[in-house]
């Protein structure tokens, strides 16, 4: 919890200094106004700012049954809403509400609706302002199509959501291909400018340049990402023109740092693929004051310099917190006395003794632990009854839909893996490969977007795993072909593409030439002129993922992108399951091999101690 610690000795600080300062003189006609100032300095302008990332639709709480066999439950709209009044009540008129990005995508009561909840909930709960995120564009047109048919607006559903918002979604770095222009459908030009107690707080709005590569290039196809360095400097000096006294940088941009115990040491943070890093360090000093993370859904809570960057893990988990002070006189932030937490658990109950109700940290927690009203900033937290009503509005539409069986069964759960072959991505990719008869199926990593438990799972489960409306694309490709498109896949970064027909082989630290080898299933090389026949979500047929060099010059006939078909490639999957009814077990592993060549890899050391 937010240590209130740091709130008495705030207190006590003040109020020593106004021990030692001098009574001021009695008052009298002689008495000058700068005197005055002289005796009684004002105090320095407390700002807090509070930002969430990676939302995904997660208006309701996450409920985890622990070992023990107690079940937790971690954030929630109307738990959030509570804390954000004790904030609110801690410094009146002085509390910043952000988002940096990706509001929507990821559950049935958001998406059923292409995020018209989120908008309803973060206007509730009185946001300021959030980034665009990549998933803001996955939801395309308005409707059930996922792409954007003759005369459909590719911007639809988005532009919708931005009308209802009665905050500004900002991005400074993306542009209308055409015009070099910020799009008109965004309605602002990326930057924000408020004022909170008497000081002007300039807001930077930005967005990943990768989006191109991890979005739909049918929805991004008539926008340019660009560099965030330069277009962040453009319109810090805008910001500043205006009178800002403040900027924030509110990027959906992330990183990764695993110990969070000392904000003043960075050294645990991974500087190989640190995107929002490299991005605070190359802005001169003084460009932003303070900077909230996203994209990959790792906690940070750093120093840079003299700047704190912030994200959770998302998913409406936590929020990060910073208290900014700023100085009356030169109406600069003064960053000796900057204060950070990240990472703050939403419980509305705690454990006892840990004080949170963080899963992960209670998973030894014995079947007596005691879990008590969470409090915050010494006074209890009160989930909003309004933001409950909101929400449960929202999960009573879907609650059928949702809860509907889908007529298979899981003995053992599936787990998913990033940065490795999974149970579940082998489970889905020989499903997908046989449903459609072909030689190869391949699937993106980040396309499987949560576990499979074991049970008979809900139609709601198997959204949760595969929430994205992608259509089944089929593909007709080389021996040559199929090399280099799995070249491209394996040689991206850490993330390890799930095969089925194939059996690959990789070195063990990621670099553009990681893949080493592969054949058939059976053992047979692949032949360079031979026609292979593979299937795989239209996210990548498309040309996502850099997939475009190999796809993009692919004749017509040889590529299906599945626009005509019924069913999209989820409701494909539970109609074969339904229909078959044979329990879902995962295969032995061991299609995806790994040869060491000598470097040091810590990747693929952690890598090796997680679950399948």
């Amino acid at each position: 919890m937010y240590p209130s610690r740091l709130l008495f000795a705030l207190v006590a600080l003040v109020a020593a200094g106004c021990a030692s300062a001098p009574r001021p003189a009695e008052s009298s006609p002689a008495s000058s106004p700068s005197s005055q100032a002289l005796q009684a300095p004002a105090e320095p302008v407390r700002l807090t700012l509070v930002a969430t990332n990676d939302f995904h639709g997660w208006l309701m709480p996450h409920k985890t049954s622990l070992p023990s066999g107690l079940e937790v439950e971690q954030g929630g709209g109307a738990v959030f809403a509570g804390y954000l009044a004790r904030l609110r009540a801690d410094n009146p008129g002085g509390v910043l509400l952000l988002d940096a990005g990706d509001l929507f995508q990821g559950t049935l009561a958001s998406n059923l609706s292409e995020g018209a909840p989120v908008i309803e909930l973060y206007n509730q709960l009185g946001y300021n302002a959030a980034a665009l995120g990549n998933h803001e564009f996955d939801y395309g047109p308005v409707g059930p199509r996922s792409v954007p048919g003759p005369g459909e607006d590719a911007f639809g559903a988005l532009t919708a959501r931005i009308r209802q918002a009665r905050f500004p979604l900002l991005t400074v770095n993306v542009r209308d291909s055409a015009s070099g222009q910020t799009p008109a459908w965004l309605g602002n030009d990326g930057t924000l400018l408020v004022t909170l107690k008497g000081v002007k707080v300039g807001v930077v709005g930005l967005t990943t340049p990768s989006t191109p590569h991890i979005s739909n290039p049918a929805h991004v196809a008539s926008l340019r990402f660009e560099d965030m360095v330069p277009t962040t400097l453009e319109a810090v000096r805008r910001l500043r023109a205006q009178g800002a006294e403040v900027v924030v940088g509110l990027a959906h941009a992330g990183g990764k740092c695993s110990d969070l115990s000392n904000p003043r040491d960075n050294s645990s943070c991974d500087r190989k693929d640190d995107e929002i890093l490299d991005f605070v360090e190359a802005l001169p000093p003084g460009t932003v004051d303070a900077v909230f993370a996203g994209h990959t859904h790792q906690p940070m809570g750093h120093f840079f310099g003299d700047v704190p960057v912030l994200a959770t893990s998302g998913l409406g988990r936590s929020f990060s917190l910073v208290e900014l002070f700023v100085d009356p006189i030169s109406r600069k932030v003064l960053p000796a006395s900057t204060r950070l937490q990240a990472a703050v658990p939403v419980c509305a109950r705690v454990e006892e003794k840990s004080g949170t109700c963080d899963p992960r940290k209670l998973r030894d927690a014995a079947a007596t632990a005691r879990f008590v009203p969470a409090t915050f900033l010494g006074q209890p937290v009160v989930p909003d009854a309004t933001v409950g009503t909101l929400v449960g509005t929202a999960l009573a539409h879907v609650d059928e839909v949702q809860r509907r069986p889908v007529g298979v069964t899981v003995p053992a759960p599936l787990w998913r893996n990033y940065e490795d072959e999974s149970a579940l991505g082998d489970v889905l990719t020989d499903e997908l490969r046989e449903m459609e008869g072909a030689d190869f199926a391949l699937v993106n990593p980040g396309g499987l977007r949560a576990e499979l438990a074991a049970g008979t799972p809900t139609y709601g489960d198997i959204y949760r795993v595969l929430p994205f409306d992608n259509t089944v694309a089929v593909v007709t490709l080389t021996g040559a072909e199929l090399r280099r498109l799995l070249e491209l896949a394996y040689g991206g970064g850490v993330s390890v593409f799930q095969v089925s027909g194939l059996n690959v082989t990789l070195a063990s630290c990621p670099a553009k030439d990681r893949l080493r080898d592969v054949t058939l299933a059976d053992g047979r090389p692949l032949k360079p002129e031979a026609l292979y026949r593979g299937v795989m979500p239209d996210f990548l047929a498309r040309g996502a993922e850099g997939f475009s060099a190999v796809l993009g010059s692919l004749p017509a006939g040889r590529i299906d992108l599945g626009t005509t078909r019924e069913q999209n490639l989820r409701e494909a999957l539970i109609a074969r399951w339904g229909a078959r009814k044979t329990p879902l077990v995962a295969p032995a592993p061991g299609r995806i091999r790994y040869v060491e060549d000598g470097a040091q890899c810590p990747q693929r050391e952690a890598r090796s101690r997680r679950k399948r």
